[in-house]
């Protein structure tokens, strides 16, 4: 079969010629029909994670069941489906006992430990797969397994009440399913963007207004400000800009990682404001609750939220990535190794 193959730290993807793997016991042969590139591929390629290179990530594949190992009862060979981050835990620590597997150091994740998506077939935990609503495209699906997933859950560990409304900062590959799961789920929501470009868009996703900043959040309708602000932009400048517009019991969740050095920081006045008014901040990566995942799907296949994608064969995915790691894809590229 055909991989991207990571040769070294930092270096350029290769596609080369690998053997097929096989399922073992519990696991399943999934052909690729879509995987997604995610920017934490581009922090694993400079590093991250530790990986022993040579090595095939990718960590938003969709695709079709077509072998069963030893085991599978679950699954069937034409099953059309996704892989979450986490396929697989050791069962035996803190983390497992309490049923919070997400935290488990020994988990075996997508792409990390197991060799990714980025190739024409991968093999998965039969357990850890999802099925895939009918109906839903596989490119569609493939983006929805970490970047929806991420969004989506921080909306849901928010945890916005009726009435209460929802700011999203920043409109990229994070931002763009924000604002329409936001709307999707029935809040009123303010888009922030310093880029006039994307006020268009934004309301084209559905936000109910554009902002340029905390400030801006603040001025709207009599300095009301935002109950919850989803932080999907990759500048912690723009982030701290935007606590200013949050409400007393605001929820700041971070999901997206600055593409720079530059540090989150809050000035001396905002970190008062956080003692004051009981600010919360969470932080969101993929999810803890497979639920979350299976109404991230469902709002796509539905037709609420549509990922907005380039997309690129397996052989252009070196392209497809170095667009990626400069930002000049809008907004999620996806490879397709099957013709």
């Amino acid at each position: 079969m055909l991989s991207s193959v990571i040769p070294s730290v930092n270096a350029k993807w290769e596609i080369k010629e690998v053997r097929t793997p096989q399922p073992g016991t519990n696991q399943v042969l999934i052909k690729i029909h879509a995987s997604g590139i995610c920017y934490t591929d581009v922090h694993v390629t400079k590093g991250a994670f530790g990986l022993k290179f040579p090595y095939t990530i990718g960590h938003e594949p969709a695709g079709e069941i077509v072998a069963l190992g030893e085991g599978v009862t679950t699954r069937k060979v034409g099953d059309r489906v996704g892989v979450p981050w986490v396929q697989s835990t050791c069962g035996r620590c803190e983390w497992c006992q309490r049923g919070k597997l997400f935290f488990c150091p020994n988990q075996i994740a997508t792409g990390i430990n197991i060799a990714g998506s980025h190739a024409e077939y991968m093999v998965a935990y039969a357990d850890a797969t999802q099925l895939l609503p009918n109906g839903l495209s596989y490119d569609q699906a493939a983006p929805i397994f970490c970047a929806g997933y991420t969004v989506y859950s921080g909306l849901r560990f928010a945890d916005p009440k009726p009435h209460e409304r929802v700011a999203v900062v920043g409109i990229g590959a994070l931002g763009h399913l924000a604002i329409q799961y936001s709307k999707a789920a029935g809040f009123e929501t303010i888009a922030v963007t310093h880029s006039k470009d994307k006020e268009e868009l934004a309301y084209k996703l559905g936000a109910d207004s554009v902002v340029a900043n905390g400030k801006g959040l603040l001025e709207k309708d009599q300095g009301r400000g935002v109950n919850v602000i989803l932080a999907t932009s990759n500048s912690y400048k723009a982030v701290a800009d935007s606590v200013s517009g949050l409400r007393p019991n605001g929820r700041l969740v971070l999901m997206g990682a600055s593409a720079t050095d530059e540090s989150l920081t809050l000035s001396p006045d905002l970190y008062i404001q956080f003692l004051l008014k009981s600010y919360r901040t969470i932080g969101s990566f993929v999810s803890r609750d497979r639920e979350h995942l299976y109404e991230a799907l469902d709002y796509v296949a539905k037709g609420k939220v549509r990922v907005m994608t380039e997309i690129f064969p397996l052989e252009e995915i070196s392209n497809a990535y170095d667009k990626v790691a400069n930002g000049t894809v809008r907004f999620k590229a996806v490879i397709e190794p099957i013709k």
